[in-house]
């Protein structure tokens, strides 16, 4: 079966949900190609936005009728703009493209020959891993790979994969669901909450027991616009939103139990172990780096949280490097939390 087959079936391979909050200076980056690739479905979810982002997004739309379409709507935030798109989402898979990031259509089309390979077999696969690229601006890009993780080019369970690497964190630019997973999951994004992506990566992730990986570099996240989400000063402001997150993620780890039975593969906990250590290293140096009373006492608690609800977790996420020296106490302690935390941001990718 080829991709344009698919799209002539009526089903696209893949959906691609672009939410896009006053973006108008760059969606048309991430949309430059989209509509001419065979077998997908572009879906862009106007969030309320106050610039033109919206004319922008439908007079793309009225170049390419029937494969790119624009959903309006009052502003539910990054959250609320994902859930709309996976709701109208009518392909087979699921890919989230962030308005200011844009995706390589080499790598697009060898993603889509890869779904059609899997819909012809019947394959039972959940998710599509491949790596992306952090595009930095005034640095060097730096590419994600995870081939020392995944095995390459085939269908795979999670016994036949290797553990991550400090460095090595599944990022939502590196995952394509199949859209009926996010669906029976019961997906549904906080709203007017930053940093859901981490949501998006651990709810579905417990759920996936086989999958595919290409070592293409697809995505390309953009990082280093003055104002983004993960700018260190906004990231600041922002921790409430940090905080809340994290308390989601943690509630969305299997319990040690389903391990221990069998029900959740080893391998599966251990990657979404890691992907949370991450996130919550990055909150709790950013904690210590505003290093207010009130900052301080936000990030106590929130240690104390998890002592109390996981001790386990608790005592594995503060023997970790990152988790102990970005709790370190007193004026001693602050020069190790600012190495800490510029270590914790370029570990999961903010920087």
């Amino acid at each position: 079966m080829s991709a344009s087959s698919a799209t002539l079936e009526g089903v696209p391979l893949l959906s691609v949900v672009v939410p896009a909050y006053n973006a108008a200076a760059y969606l048309g980056r991430a949309l430059s190609g989209l509509a001419a690739v065979d077998g997908l479905e572009v879906i862009v979810v106007d969030d309320g936005s106050t610039d033109r982002t919206g004319e922008v997004a439908d007079a793309w739309a009225a170049e390419a009728p029937g494969r790119l379409r624009v959903i309006h709507q009052v502003n539910r935030g990054h959250g609320g703009a994902i859930n709309a798109g996976v709701a109208a989402a009518a392909g087979t898979f699921l890919k989230v493209l962030d308005a200011d990031d844009w995706l390589d259509l080499d790598a697009l089309r060898t993603l889509l020959r890869a779904l059609a390979e899997i819909k012809a077999a019947g394959a039972a696969v959940d998710a599509v891993f491949t790596d992306f690229v952090h595009e930095r601006l005034d640095k060097s890009p730096r590419v994600a790979r995870f081939d020392s993780v995944f095995p390459v080019d085939r269908v795979f369970s999670w016994e036949e994969t290797e553990r991550f690497s400090r460095r090595q964190v599944l990022m939502m630019h590196a995952i394509v669901y199949r859209t009926e997973l996010l669906r029976e999951c019961g997906l549904r994004l906080p709203e007017h909450t930053f940093y859901v992506d981490n949501l998006f990566v651990m709810t579905p992730l417990r759920h996936v027991r086989r999958m595919r990986y290409l070592p293409v570099p697809l995505y390309r996240y953009f990082v280093g616009r003055e104002g983004q989400s993960v700018a260190p000063e906004v990231m600041l402001r922002r921790v409430d939103q940090q905080l809340r997150v994290n308390r989601l993620a943690l509630a969305a780890l299997p319990a040690q139990a389903e391990v221990a039975r069998g029900e959740v593969p080893i391998q599966l906990q251990r990657a979404l172990l890691h992907h949370v250590e991450g996130v919550c290293a990055v909150t709790s140096a950013t904690l210590a780096r505003g290093g207010s009373p009130s900052h301080l006492r936000e990030r106590d608690r929130f240690w104390r949280e998890v002592r109390a609800e996981n001790p386990w977790l608790y005592t594995r996420m503060r023997r970790t490097l990152l988790g102990a020296v970005s709790n370190l106490p007193g004026q001693a302690g602050r020069s190790a939390t600012r190495f800490a935390y510029h270590v914790a941001r370029r570990v999961v990718g903010f920087s």
